[in-house]
């Protein structure tokens, strides 16, 4: 079992920058593909970002490509999402989520655990 909490969402005008954090409960952070996702306001929730176990291995979604950044720490039990350029259409509600598999981790369905979410709102 792994537990998931989100921290670092905050209001940022656009062109700003936040690092949103997600830390892990558990012993066995290291052996998990890690994710993050979003979900606007009466949207369904959308792939952002993926790491794998290592950190050896990424993949963005085209809409953060070249803005955003996820990289962790396994001796912290830590995946973070380095946020910039940030545009208004980036307001959502970000999720990360914790895959035993390491394939096909730009999909929902690949994740076996998930936070709760951290807000991030973006102004114009």
């Amino acid at each position: 079992q792994v537990q998931l909490v989100e921290s670092g969402g905050r209001l940022v005008q656009a062109g700003g920058s936040l690092r949103l954090s997600c830390a892990a409960s558990g012993r066995t952070f290291s052996s998990y593909g890690m994710g993050w996702f979003r979900q606007a306001p009466g949207k369904e929730r959308e792939f952002v970002a993926a790491i794998s176990h290592t950190g050896s291995s990424t993949d963005y979604a085209d809409s953060v490509k070249g803005r955003f950044t996820i990289s962790r720490k396994n001796a912290k039990n830590t995946v973070y999402l380095q946020m910039n350029s940030l545009k208004p259409e980036d307001t959502a509600v970000y999720f990360c989520a914790a895959a035993y598999t390491m394939r096909f981790l730009n999909q929902q369905q690949a994740y076996n655990y998930w936070g709760q979410g951290t807000q991030v709102t973006v102004s114009s």
